[in-house]
């Protein structure tokens, strides 16, 4: 891959034309409403995957928004999406009459990754693996209906608390908070505003994984490459880690389908006009701007409380498994980011307040932010890249000067459906390819594990070199898979 001072020619991507700005970041040109132009990350190799232009078409649609910002972006590792493509962030002018969109989030809100580290080594987990696995696989409600760890009775604090109701109903420990975005909670929640099927919906699903892309994964640090920042974090050569990647399951769902039908109808009383319904939105500043923003900060809570919960049963299954006590197995959290949110946000040069969509992709500020724990402000936000099931995750660190509103990718990215990825192999067939990698699989359903294979996804590393080229974040650490609970 050439650097990022190597300006490349102009190409064309089905029937978009990109004009190269560096050897990893590209322009779309603004034609017709455009109100912006569409800036995309990526290397030669991953503008060649299946699905590329319909997410770059999106990226194009995206720019129509009012009040949109400096550019509409992809991340390397975007595909298309619902309205907005996963891996696309927008931000618009609060002041200036921008707009929220719901399918700017996305259908599960406040989904996001959340990493722990521990003091057990690969050695412990030659022995003990499969023990932990097995038991993994018992305790962890997943698949796409109802089931939870904890009762219903606790949605509503969890829906205003986030993980700190969680942590507050014994599900945790106080520091555990420090390690979480925003502090484990979005003040402004009004869970009045869910619906009664989406909180029916939510009440039965409290502590679970869910289906589809979700995973509860156990890896080892293969590699370390930024040694004092993985020391900051937490995270040492050899160690176990645990990856837990779900969010806000049926309830956020419905919040979004619920917002959307709103926005829709609404969009005339503010003569908003955009190229997709699927765009729908209205002014940050409204009535229903409002209440979607209150709306999905309160699913997003019940996401960070989902996380906790099934933090909580890590817990105390590796203290079954070490004969320890919950409150002493050294296992504690490196850091939980969404990547499903509109946030509000002041722009640090022009101060403007804007509201910045990132839909599958990560907040990644760099060091001296203020949302920051006090103990990694001098280094940087924890960005965590899960790849595609059987291959690598990585670890990264935010910088400052990213160039899309301090946005990085959330993970390896499709690049074929699941209904494409079921014919070429089935999920038996993954599965004892996983097994003979040494991989120890616990899925819900096999036949599903096909639709989450390696080839349905494009390659993590690639991913992470343009991260890395384009200065979105900086590779710290490799974490490779030793075993999946997969929904």
């Amino acid at each position: 891959m050439t650097g990022l001072g190597s300006v490349q020619p102009i190409i064309t991507v089905g029937i978009t034309e990109l004009r190269g700005l560096s050897s990893v970041a590209w322009e779309i040109e603004r034609v017709g409403a455009m109100r912006v132009p569409g800036r995309v990350f990526a290397s030669r190799p991953l503008l060649e995957q299946e699905n590329v232009d319909k997410a770059l078409r999106q990226v194009q649609s995206v720019a129509h928004l009012p009040g949109i910002v400096e550019a509409s972006f992809a991340m390397p590792d975007m595909h298309p999406g619902y309205g907005f493509p996963i891996g696309g962030v927008a931000a618009t002018d609060v002041a200036a009459d921008g707009v929220v969109s719901p399918g700017g989030v996305g259908f599960d809100i406040g989904c996001g990754v959340r990493l722990l580290s521990s003091e057990f080594t690969l050695d412990q987990f030659d022995e003990y693996g499969r023990r932990l696995m097995d038991r993994l696989a018992r305790v962890i409600p997943r698949g796409s209906g109802p089931g939870g760890i904890v009762s219903g009775d606790f949605l509503p604090s969890m829906l205003r608390g986030g993980a700190q109701a969680a942590v507050d109903a014994g599900f945790g420990r106080a520091r555990d908070i420090e390690r979480i975005a925003n502090r484990g909670w979005f003040e402004g929640a009004s869970p009045d505003l869910i619906s009664g099927r989406a909180r029916d919906r939510g009440r039965r699903q409290v502590g679970s994984l869910g289906g589809g892309n979700h995973f509860l994964e156990l890896q080892v640090v293969e590699q370390v490459v930024d040694r004092s920042v993985a020391t900051a974090f937490g995270i040492i050569e050899g160690g176990i880690c645990v990856m837990i990647h779900c969010g806000s399951r049926g309830l956020g769902h419905q919040v979004c389908t619920d917002s959307v039908a709103t926005a829709q109808e609404a969009m005339p009383r503010y003569a908003i006009v955009v190229p997709d319904r699927q765009l729908a939105c209205v002014p940050v500043e409204s009535p229903e701007g409002a209440a979607y923003l209150s709306a999905m900060w309160a699913a997003s809570n019940f996401a960070l409380a989902n996380r906790q919960v099934l933090t909580h049963e890590v817990r105390r299954t590796f203290a079954d498994v070490f004969e320890t006590s919950v409150d002493d197995v050294p296992v504690d959290i490196v850091y939980d980011v969404l990547h499903n949110m509109a946030s509000l946000e002041v722009h640090p040069e022009s101060l403007r307040n804007l509201c910045v969509h990132r839909k599958g992709a990560t907040p990644a500020h760099g060091a001296g932010h203020a949302d920051l724990p006090a103990d990694l402000r001098d280094v940087g936000q924890p960005v965590l890249l899960p790849g595609s099931m059987g291959t690598s995750s990585w670890v990264l660190v935010g910088t400052n000067g990213n160039p899309a509103f301090s946005s990085a990718p959330h993970g390896a990215g499709r690049v074929m459906s699941r209904t494409a990825a079921r014919r070429i192999r089935a999920g038996s067939q993954v599965q004892e390819e996983m097994t003979r990698a040494g991989i120890i699989v616990r899925p819900k359903s096999v036949k599903e594990l096909a639709e989450e294979a390696a080839y349905a996804y494009k390659d993590v590393s690639e991913v992470v070199s343009v991260s890395d080229l384009a200065n979105l974040a900086k590779p710290v650490a490799e974490l490779r898979p030793l075993g999946v609970v997969k929904g």
